[in-house]
C-alpha cells in the first residue's frame, strides 16, 4: 500500500500545502527540541566543544557543519528505518528504538562511558589503540559528527511542539517526502549550533579556553549519569526488577575494567584481564535478563490525589464502554522513556485544580502505555494523526476527539475540560 502510494502522482504540480505544514513543522519542532529535557546532556558536549574552539572561526564553522550532518543523516536513517519497517507491516512509531530493551541497555553503556570519560576515570587514548586514539585527536570534525549522532540518539524519543503533527503527516506521506520531513526536523536541531558556528556575534560572546573547562567536564559527567538512570528506570519498565539490576551490575564491572586499562605496569595487565573476565561472566550468567522482556499485564488503577479520581489502564474496549456510557474520555498517550510525558504527569496531570475538573465533569481518565510495541496505542495514535508520544486526546461522543499540546499548561488542560 505504501508503494502504490509513494508511485501516485500528486494531483496538481508544486509542493502539496500539507507538506510545507509538515516541513516547516519540523523545523520548528527540531529547534524547540533543544529545549526538551531529554536533550540536555548534549548540549553540555556541545557547550565544551563551543569553548574549546573560542578563537579559531574555521574550526567553528568545520565542527558546526559536521554536527549538522550528523544530526540530520541520523534523522533520515530513522526515519527511514522507521518507514521501512511499517512498509514491512510493524506496527511502530516514532521513538521505536526505545521499545526494544537492548537499545535501552546500550545507551545506558554509552552514557556510562562519556560520563566516566567527562569525570576523567580514563581517557580514550589510554584505553583505544594509538591509531583510533589519534585518529579522534587529529579529526574534531569527526567528534562534532558524532556528537550529532549521539545528540539524535538521546533526544528522537521526544516529540516537541509543532513535531507531533508533523511526524504524524510524514509517515502518510510519499517516501521521499517523509524523508524530506525528518531531515527537516534533524536540520532544526542543529540550526541553534550551526547559526553559532557562523555567526561571528556569537562567537564572540562564547567563553575563552581556561582552567574552567576541566572543571566544567567534571561537572558534566553527572547529567550523564542522571541519564544512565533515567534509562535504567526505563530498562526496569520493560524488562523488570532483575533486568534493571543485571545491566547495573555489567556497568559497575565495565567501570572497574576501563579504569584498570588506564594503569601502568603490571596492574593493569593483572586487573584488566580479571575485570574482563568478571564482565564476560557477568555478561553470560545475568545479560539474557537485560533483554528478556517481562510478562505485560494490563496496569493497575492509579490513584490521584483528589478522591474518586483515579487513572485506569486504556485499552479501546475500555475506551468504547465509558464513552457508551456518556461520560467523556480524556486519554494520556505516554511512555516511560519519554521525559516529556513523565514531566507532565507529575505537573499539569498531577494538578489538584485540574483533577478537580475532571470529577466536576465525570471525565473517565485512561493511560495508554507505549514503553513497549503495543500495536493498538500506535493504532490509536495514528487515529489521532499522530505518531510519537506526547499525545493527549479527550473523546465525547457525537464530537471529533481534541488533542492537546504536547507541553500541557494547567490553564490549557481547565479550559478543554470546562468546555466539555
Amino acid at each position: 500500500a505504501n508503494a502504490a502510494r509513494a508511485a501516485t502522482p500528486p494531483p496538481a504540480p508544486g509542493v502539496p500545502v500539507s507538506l510545507w505544514a509538515a516541513l516547516l513543522g519540523a523545523l520548528f519542532g527540531g529547534v524547540i527540541l533543544n529545549l526538551m529535557p531529554c536533550v540536555f546532556p548534549v548540549l553540555a558536549i556541545k557547550v565544551l566543544a563551543f569553548a574549546r574552539h573560542a578563537g579559531d572561526k574555521t574550526a567553528h564553522r568545520a565542527n558546526g557543519l559536521a554536527y549538522t550532518a550528523g544530526v540530520v543523516l541520523s534523522f533520515l536513517a530513522l526515519g527511514g528505518l522507521l518507514l521501512g519497517l511499517r512498509a514491512a507491516g510493524e506496527q511502530l512509531g516514532w521513538g521505536f528504538q526505545l521499545q526494544s530493551p537492548g537499545v535501552v541497555a546500550a545507551l545506558a553503556v554509552l552514557f556510562t562511558l562519556i560520563g566516566l570519560n567527562l569525570a576523567g576515570l580514563f581517557e580514550f587514548g589510554n584505553v583505544l589503540p594509538s591509531r583510533v586514539a589519534s585518529l579522534q585527536a587529529k579529526n574534531p570534525t569527526a567528534d562534532a559528527f558524532l556528537t550529532g549522532v549521539l545528540a539524535t540518539a538521546i533526544a528522537s524519543p521526544c516529540t516537541a511542539p509543532f513535531m507531533g503533527a508533523s511526524l504524524g503527516l510524514a509517515i502518510g506521506l510519499p517516501t521521499l517526502q517523509a524523508l524530506a520531513v525528518f531531515g527537516a526536523l534533524g536540520l532544526g536541531m542543529a540550526l541553534p549550533y550551526l547559526a553559532a558556528s557562523w555567526w561571528p556575534a556569537i562567537a564572540r560572546a562564547l567563553p575563552r579556553p581556561g582552567a574552567w573547562m576541566a572543571t566544567f567536564r567534571q561537572l558534566m559527567a553527572f547529567p550523564m549519569f542522571a541519564t544512565v538512570v533515567w534509562l535504567l528506570w526505563v530498562l526496569g519498565q520493560q524488562s523488570g526488577i532483575d533486568g534493571a539490576a543485571a545491566l547495573l551490575m555489567l556497568l559497575v564491572v565495565l567501570a572497574l575494567l576501563v579504569w584498570a586499562l588506564g594503569l601502568r605496569g603490571k596492574g593493569r595487565t593483572v586487573l584488566a584481564a580479571l575485570s574482563l573476565a568478571g564482565l564476560l561472566w557477568l555478561g553470560w550468567a545475568v545479560g539474557p535478563n537485560v533483554t528478556r522482556l517481562q510478562d505485560a499485564s494490563p496496569g493497575a488503577e492509579v490513584a490521584t490525589a483528589v478522591q474518586g479520581v483515579s487513572w485506569q489502564p486504556w485499552s479501546p474496549e475500555r475506551q468504547a464502554t465509558l464513552l457508551a456510557e456518556g461520560r467523556p474520555v480524556f486519554v494520556d498517550f505516554t511512555a516511560a522513556w519519554c521525559v516529556t510525558c513523565q514531566y507532565n504527569k507529575r505537573s499539569t496531570l498531577a494538578d489538584t485544580e485540574v483533577l478537580a475538573d475532571m470529577a466536576a465533569r465525570n471525565v473517565a481518565l485512561l493511560r495508554a502505555d507505549w514503553t513497549r510495541r503495543d500495536p493498538l496505542v500506535t493504532q490509536a495514535l495514528a487515529s489521532l494523526g499522530r505518531n510519537g508520544v506526547p499525545v493527549y486526546a479527550i473523546y465525547q461522543n457525537g464530537q471529533p476527539p481534541r488533542v492537546l499540546t504536547e507541553v500541557l499548561t494547567v490553564n490549557e488542560v481547565r479550559t478543554a475540560i470546562k468546555g466539555l
